[in-house]
């Protein structure tokens, strides 16, 4: 009866058990994962690279939802046009949250925005001012501005529309830069609901349906998996910087100028050929002027001509001009988080200057400055004669003839007047000179 009752609980328990384990297993299998992509980035190839391999991740790897974190003052207008068209082709829900408190998703960032299939933003945030301007912050010419804020207008409302959101602030936003608080923004539909963190977020959208995909949201209690940008990512967006770029250039054609004329020294030619090659990749990145490109060349290779050309610095004068204006020319085709400083560039300008003009300076001195090495500093000094025709100069024996062309008597003093070859012309010193 007792090994009865044993042996059956003991089924009993392991019969519980296992049903256990099974539910457990069962839950973590459908629990939903989400994963969330921090952007508190400017949007560029480098940063859109980073938030489309995340997108695809996500749906590659069986994820229920995106998240993308936003805080972003904008960017360039092609990467902008590939984030969003990657969340319009995502076959899992894109969420845009702009936060934390205190963030912003300006210009270019509306578009990502609302490209997303749920618009959110935390409390103390804002959206808005996506009117295109110039690289150089001003407005773009009439024509063409009206051209260019025509299209982008039109794409906004799109992505308003399509998604059920405010079509007039849409438009407003491109024409007319309007930027609103995150409760202004829920009060005007122009997203679809403001929560204080993600979590919050994920159980508020939980079985919401989305336009016009229609997905419907499984994000309750979800398995939150964040993402941040690598160190590789941070890097290459700090060196995509116009200002980065220009220094890296000059300093890149400065060292490998240096090793080609000063062969061997290796670690100014390999620190160039970094600079130059790091330099590159920023050209291959953002849109560059050519022109101001060839001027930059031009100011370097004045700079070298009028070290071999007596010019009285005209030519550096001239190469200091064509460097300022060529780095000022550089990125005036990029957008206005990307070009160069002014105060900066002139001051690299001047800073060249005065370097090169002190090497000059040093270099004319060190020509017209008289021989203090070598066998010419014998001239003009008194020896004494020797057996053999040799004389004593200086701490040396060197061979020596007098003016008549036969060596000088042994024990005479003589002055050296010149060199033919190694033999010196020598004149007898009388001997009241020699007492004077």
């Amino acid at each position: 009866m007792n090994i009865r009752f044993v042996r059956g609980f003991s089924a009993l328990a392991a019969a519980a058990a296992a049903f256990l384990v099974l539910s457990s297993m069962a839950s973590g299998q459908s629990r939903p994962r989400v994963l969330a992509v921090h952007f508190a980035l400017e949007i560029n190839p480098v940063t859109q690279d980073y938030v489309n391999h995340e997108i695809d991740r996500a749906n590659k790897d069986g994820y229920s939802a995106v998240v993308i974190l936003l805080d972003t003052p904008g960017g360039l207008g092609s990467s902008m046009e590939k984030i969003f068209q990657k969340e319009l082709a995502s076959k899992i829900p894109v969420i845009v949250y702009v936060s934390p408190a205190g963030a912003g998703s300006a210009s270019a960032g509306v578009f990502v925005s609302e490209a997303a299939d749920v618009l959110a933003m935390a409390p103390e945030t804002n959206i808005g001012s996506s009117t295109p301007i110039l690289g150089n912050g001003q407005n773009l010419a009439k024509d063409l501005r009206r051209k260019v804020i025509n299209h982008y207008a039109a794409k906004l409302r799109g992505f308003a529309e399509e998604h059920g959101r405010n079509v007039q602030w849409a438009d407003s936003a491109v024409r007319k830069a309007t930027n609103v608080t995150a409760d202004e923004a829920l009060g005007l539909h122009v997203i679809d609901l403001v929560a204080p963190n993600l979590p919050a977020l994920l159980d508020k959208i939980d079985g919401r349906v989305t336009k016009p995909k229609h997905f419907t949201l499984h994000t309750a209690g979800a398995e939150i998996v964040e993402v941040h940008p690598s160190f590789f990512t941070r890097l290459l967006n700090v060196l995509i910087d116009p200002n980065i770029i220009t220094l890296l250039f000059l300093a890149g054609i400065a060292g490998i100028g240096y090793e080609i004329f000063h062969p061997g020294i290796v670690l100014p030619g390999a620190l160039g050929a970094v600079s130059l090659v790091t330099a590159l990749f920023g050209f291959s990145i953002l849109p560059i002027s050519w022109a101001g490109l060839a001027l930059m060349l031009l100011g370097v290779l004045l700079f070298v001509v009028d070290a071999h050309v007596a010019s009285h610095g005209a030519l550096t004068v001239s190469g200091l001009i064509s460097l300022a204006v060529g780095g000022l020319m550089l990125f005036r085709h990029a957008p206005s988080p990307y070009h160069t400083n002014v105060p900066l560039i002139v001051s690299v300008a001047v800073v060249l200057g005065l370097i090169w003009a002190f090497a000059i300076t040093k270099a004319v001195q060190i020509r017209r400055s008289p021989v203090s090495v070598g066998p010419q500093t014998l001239i003009g000094t008194v020896g004494e004669a020797r057996g053999g025709g040799m004389v004593f100069v200086n701490g040396e024996l060197w061979q020596a003839r007098t003016s008549e062309g036969t060596p000088p008597s042994p024990g005479t003093r003589v002055r050296v007047d010149g060199m033919d070859g190694l033999v010196l012309d020598v004149t007898p010193v009388h001997e009241e000179a020699r007492v004077s």
